[in-house]
């Protein structure tokens, strides 16, 4: 898959034929950065050290991705399968383990004062977090967290139904709640969600044994709940879990009601008495479905002409990614569900997952999924393998801010009518998904708060979340789908508490959005110059760059609520 890649930077410190798959040749490079930190004389020679332990971090995250890229490609490839569980069971805790030596090495060290302080200040904070945190205990839970959630996908990816005679992924599903016909829609729903459920207790169960493993782990750590230690660990220097919260009500007082109000529109359109959980993705004006593209090398092609148009840089970097076949954007079966960019950490290139099949969503999707891609390439120059990481809340930014930005060109896909309906189907899915991200991060602190909770109980906190973010849907004689919608989303399973950033993000991406239809050419470059900072600032002064402001308060979510309201009315009269 990966034939055509090179390192970006030669190597100074690793081998160049380091197998970093095998913890007997990794091992003695962590002993010579032990010993290359305690000798540093003086803050240069400990800056030297500094950038063997990143070239030595990328090397081996580099092979992580790898593994894991390979994995969720095909799910049911055993080989593939056993090379993720391999590194997950015995590189990646022995790594987590030197990485905690060399991280409390650079706490304690003499001359840590001596590096240049603006340049090391968030190093220097994520290690000191670090040693904070780690308990060498935990590192087996850890591994068995990250193999319960390669179970997870493994069983998602494996679910299929049959549908016009032929056997269907979930995802394939989808676009048939798009079709016009309100029985079909039923019908294509009914059979998923009837799915999902006949695996509902395998899934609780998985959610039980992840929940146990993580509340362990928070109070090795000496937290009274899991809740507080994902925060922490997660780095969220510049808000709390109370903050969370008060953007949950944000969202409940300001998105919740525009939900409603596109709801009822919608109500009105389809001539229907009441909205069912099978009439959200269809057009009300009894359109067919929007077909972008047939196959996928229409959907990329396309794509490359928004980019074209938008920037040359990003058509550059995004022709790059084709060139180097650092696209695997088809569904097909034993895939895993969902869609992500992964980066290749030497060589600093992105990698872009999807399940594409042929849907509107799926547009968007590559759109924000390129928004990521475009974050690894503007920072390519950064030699600090830390560094090319910026923290999620603005990750997500690069990634919205495309999705809209990219938006003003869908005449690559469509004509003008279908340009009009597509990006009121997009404006329309980030209202909707404000309250979904309240709903998932809501349900989250519960989860962890209550401790030792039964499914029962697990259930009727989630029915209590769709009551207050639900936005008015009818789930009558459907309330078990209901009561697990949860189960749909990933992100509960495999990266607990990273949800809410997507709301976060998605209010610097409006912030975005908005700042260019003032001046557009300006508003790029300052998208540009953000990313190209990756990580190495604070997340504020990340927001900053990009002429935005890191706030989720009521007194932001209020007029960005109120420019969607806006643009869609313009789109729709």
């Amino acid at each position: 898959m990966f034939e055509k890649i090179t390192l970006h930077t030669p190597r100074t410190f690793v081998p160049d034929d380091l197998n970093a798959g095998d913890w007997a040749a990794l091992a003695p490079l962590f002993e010579q950065l032990e010993q290359q930190l305690s000798a540093a004389a003086d803050a240069v020679h400990l800056e030297q050290a500094i950038l063997n332990w990143e070239e030595l971090s990328a090397a081996i995250a580099e092979e992580s991705s790898k593994r894991t890229i390979a994995m969720t490609c095909q799910t049911d490839d055993k080989t593939a399968e056993q090379a993720y569980l391999d590194f997950v069971e015995q590189i990646e805790p022995e790594v987590k383990t030197s990485s905690f030596r060399l991280a409390k090495a650079l706490a304690d060290h003499p001359h840590r004062d001596g590096l240049p302080a603006k340049r090391y200040e968030v190093f220097t904070r994520d290690t000191a977090l670090e040693v904070e945190l780690f308990r060498r205990e935990n590192v087996a839970l850890e591994t068995e967290t990250t193999k319960l959630g390669q179970q997870y996908q493994k069983l998602i990816g494996s679910l299929a139904v049959p549908f016009d005679g032929e056997e269907r992924t979930l995802v394939q599903m989808g676009r048939y709640l798009e079709e016009t016909d309100r029985a079909r829609r039923q019908e294509a729903w009914e059979l998923v969600a009837n799915r999902r459920l006949e695996e509902a207790e395998k899934i609780d169960g998985q959610l039980d044994d992840l929940a146990k493993l993580r509340n362990q782990m928070s109070a090795n750590a000496g937290f009274p709940n899991y809740r507080d230690f994902a925060h922490r660990r997660s780095g969220r220097f510049d808000y709390t879990p109370e903050d969370c919260l008060a953007f949950h009500d944000a969202i409940e007082q300001e998105m919740v009601p525009l939900l409603k109000e596109l709801h009822d529109e919608r109500q009105a359109a389809l001539g229907i008495e009441s909205v069912r959980p099978w009439d959200t993705a269809t057009d009300p004006q009894g359109r067919p479905p929007l077909k972008p593209f047939e196959e996928v090398p229409q959907l990329i092609r396309r794509t490359q002409a928004i980019f074209d148009q938008l920037d040359g840089d990003l058509a550059g970097w995004f022709r790059t990614m084709q060139d180097l076949n650092l696209l695997d954007l088809a569904n097909r079966k034993g895939k895993a569900p969902g869609g992500y960019q992964d980066s290749l950490a030497e060589a600093r290139l992105p990698f872009i997952f999807m399940n594409a099949v042929g849907v509107q969503r799926d547009v968007e999707t590559l759109l924000h999924e390129a928004g990521h891609a475009f974050h690894t390439m503007a920072c390519q120059e950064e030699p600090l393998h830390s560094y090319r990481h910026a923290p999620i809340e603005f990750c997500e930014v690069a990634s919205m801010a495309m999705e809209l930005l990219g938006g003003e060109y869908l005449g690559e896909f469509y004509d003008d009518a279908e340009v009009r309906r597509a990006r009121i189907t997009h404006l329309e899915g980030i209202v909707f998904v404000f309250p979904w991200i309240a709903t998932v991060d809501a349900f989250q602190h519960w989860l962890y708060l209550n401790s030792g909770h039964s499914v029962a109980e697990r259930d009727a906190a989630w029915d209590g979340l769709m009551d207050r973010f639900g936005g008015g849907i009818d789930w009558s004689g459907h309330e078990r789908a209901r009561a697990k919608l949860w189960h749909r989303q990933l992100h509960i399973f495999l990266h607990p508490f990273y949800y809410v950033e997507y709301g976060i993000a998605q209010l610097g991406a409006l912030q975005v959005w908005a700042n260019s239809k003032q001046d557009r050419a300006r508003a790029l470059a300052d998208y540009k110059a953000a990313l190209a900072l990756g990580g190495s600032r604070p997340l504020p002064e990340l927001f900053e760059r990009c002429n935005t402001r890191l706030d989720f308060s009521r007194e932001t979510v209020s007029p960005m609520a109120e420019l969607l309201r806006t643009e869609l009315a313009a789109l729709k009269n």
